[in-house]
């Protein structure tokens, strides 16, 4: 049975005892509600939690282990012969086992037996049936497929068994613990609290996995690269053909990088914030209810947008666009029809990135804007003001913590950005303040760091880790400061 007809079988066991355990706590008050300590519907969740999330859980240990003991019993009915050559050669038979068993079950009982007789045939047999091997058969290959095969499927039926069994009876144990005074309220609060925590936990973990992977490789990077050369060097010149030479070859300065980066950011804050801010007032204070109504959905579909798309429209558009309007100036100017703006620029990315911010910042600045309360207003126009004098020293001045935010979280989402800028900027590592030439930045050398078939040995492939820690920590004091503008400044209101 699959894992998913599984897990269906034991939600359709969960809604049995949910509607069980409701009209158990129904029988139990003789009709009377006022006699339960907790409503039907608890008594009819608390059922349903026992049904189903101990079968999940035991479902779930079941599925991480299983394999792993499989597979140890598989690789100790390899020949010795195998095992002797040492843990790298063991590991790689044991995924051709592997291999072969999931070729196995394609084949016919004649084919089977066919290749059972003479292993030979093994390589042509499930070549025939989309799998490839890299070598020919052996005999033990085919006896070690079939012992694996065997054990999947006993383990399979038996966690089928299993999980079924312990549905069913957490299912019955629930039931039959109902009655009118059960405090079944208070057990299903305590399992949504469980679960909550839970969630919570998966996600500060998960958080903790990412910076400890990358830290744990950054700290190999700077035991081969002095960190002070990576953050105060103004040369990147990594030098992948001496990567497997094993030193310190190349430089692996970090400036000129960052310094694309929070230019690219920057050129793209100064487009996105007067468009997006302009449009936040408009739509909250002057747009009739019908024309924001269709506005603030069409302006945020850009938000929607895959950055991919937006890396072709700067690369077949806007870039060709201003390449051409630049050689045109400087024709008529000069008479020189030379181009000054290259395809491929600062303000190529900073113009699409951008556009591509604009509803970040028109959107949460909308609706800051909107929460500032309405008596503000009316007591400014009361006064006298007009609505734009009510704006600019009222409104905007009680939104300003939550818009100064706003725009750093949208900072923080521009210095991250990568495919626009490898469409738009190019590759070239260079500190410059033309905004009409080419730069790169952190991400998109980390993608060039990490394409490709490598290996994590060298300083060439291990940079990537230093630099996406360093990113990491950038976005996330950009967010920290972010977060520390809005609650020192913000303004209550009563």
């Amino acid at each position: 049975m699959s894992i998913s007809l599984i897990f269906l079988v034991v939600l359709i066991v969960g809604l049995g005892a949910y509607f069980a355990g409701r009209a158990r706590a129904m029988a139990s008050s003789n009709g009377k509600l006022s006699a339960l300590h907790s409503l039907p519907g608890y008594h009819g969740v608390y059922a349903a939690i026992w049904a189903v999330l101990p079968a999940a859980v035991v479902l779930a240990l079941w599925l991480i282990a299983s394999p792993f003991f499989v597979e140890n019993a598989v690789r100790d009915s390899l020949p010795e012969s195998v095992r002797s050559q040492g843990v790298a050669t063991t590991e790689l038979m044991l995924g051709q086992v592997v291999q072969v068993a999931n070729g196995l079950r394609l084949l016919s009982a004649d084919e089977m037996a066919a290749v059972t007789r003479d292993p030979a045939t093994l390589r042509d047999a499930l070549a025939a049936k989309g799998v490839p091997m890299a070598n020919t058969g052996e005999a033990y290959m085919v006896t070690s497929a079939q012992t694996y095969n065997s054990m999947k499927g006993t383990s399979g039926w038996a966690m089928t068994v299993v999980v079924l069994v312990i549905a069913v009876a957490g299912a019955v144990f629930a039931i039959r613990g109902i009655s009118a005074p059960f405090r079944a309220r208070n057990r299903v609060e305590r399992a949504m609290l469980g679960a909550l925590l839970l969630a919570s936990s998966i996600a500060i973990l998960t958080t903790v996995g990412i910076v400890g992977s990358m830290l744990s490789e950054a700290i190999r990077f700077f035991q081969s690269v002095s960190p002070s050369t990576f953050f105060f060097g103004t040369v990147w010149d990594p030098r992948f053909s001496a990567a497997g030479s094993g030193g310190t070859e190349g430089q692996f300065g970090l400036l000129p990088l960052l310094a694309g980066t929070l230019y690219i950011a920057f050129v793209a804050m100064l487009f996105a914030v007067p468009i997006g801010l302009f449009a936040a007032i408009y739509m909250a204070e002057y747009a009739k209810p019908a024309v924001r109504g269709i506005a603030k959905p069409l302006l945020e579909i850009l938000a929607g947008i895959p950055t991919i798309v937006y890396g072709f429209f700067a690369l077949i558009t806007v870039g060709p666009f201003l390449r051409d309007m630049s050689a045109q100036l400087n024709g008529l100017v000069t008479g020189n029809y030379v181009n000054f703006i290259q395809a491929q620029s600062v303000l190529t990315a900073g113009l699409v990135m951008g556009i591509m911010l604009i509803p970040f910042v028109s959107s949460l600045s909308d609706d800051i804007i909107t929460q500032v309360p309405r008596a503000l207003r009316d007591g400014s126009l009361g006064l006298g003001a007009t609505r734009s004098e009510t704006i600019k020293r009222v409104i905007l001045p009680a939104a300003l913590p939550g818009i100064v935010g706003a725009l750093l979280l949208t900072a923080s989402r521009a210095v991250g950005e990568t495919m626009i800028v490898v469409l738009a900027a190019g590759v070239a590592a260079r500190m410059q303040l033309n905004p009409f030439e080419a730069m790169t930045t952190v991400t998109v050398k980390i993608v060039n760091q990490l394409t490709g078939d490598l290996e994590f040995n060298s300083p060439q492939t291990l940079v990537a880790f230093a630099l996406g820690i360093t990113l990491f920590a950038i976005t996330l004091c950009l967010n920290i400061y972010a977060l520390y503008i809005v609650r020192k400044y913000r303004e209550q209101y009563e």
